[in-house]
């Protein structure tokens, strides 16, 4: 937490934390809904968006709830990254496979959500 490098007085933190929230001038669920969107846009997938998140202390439970919004398609966003990288055509080899797999895992997509992705045209 940043306050935590600025001052070490964690019940002084707690206690504007709290003073803040009950202003509503510090939100979980608007800097959750926002840091979402933002990473989203650059084409992160949810595994490192959430651990992004819980390394900001954000709830398990308000994570699961942005992520996995019905309104979110991380199939499209994962290609849409991976055609942006490597062109439209799926790799038919190996190689160029495990290469592009690799890339969206460092995305934060799931290995199902890869392999979805970069299944052959032909296969089932």
């Amino acid at each position: 937490m940043k306050l935590a490098r600025a001052c070490d007085d964690s019940e002084l933190i707690a206690d504007l934390l709290q003073t803040l929230a009950g202003e509503g001038l510090q939100s979980d669920e608007r800097f959750a809904e926002s840091f979402v969107h933002q990473r989203m846009a650059k084409g992160h997938g949810p595994l490192k968006i959430r651990r992004e998140l819980e390394l900001r202390g954000i709830d398990a439970a308000l994570i699961d709830g942005y992520l996995n919004a019905g309104t979110t398609d991380w199939l499209d966003i994962a290609e849409r990254v991976r055609a942006g990288k490597f062109g439209s055509d799926i790799p038919g080899d190996f190689q160029n496979k495990a290469k592009q797999s690799r890339f969206l895992y460092n995305r934060g997509f799931s290995a199902e959500q890869i392999n979805q992705l970069l299944k052959s045209p032909g296969s089932q």
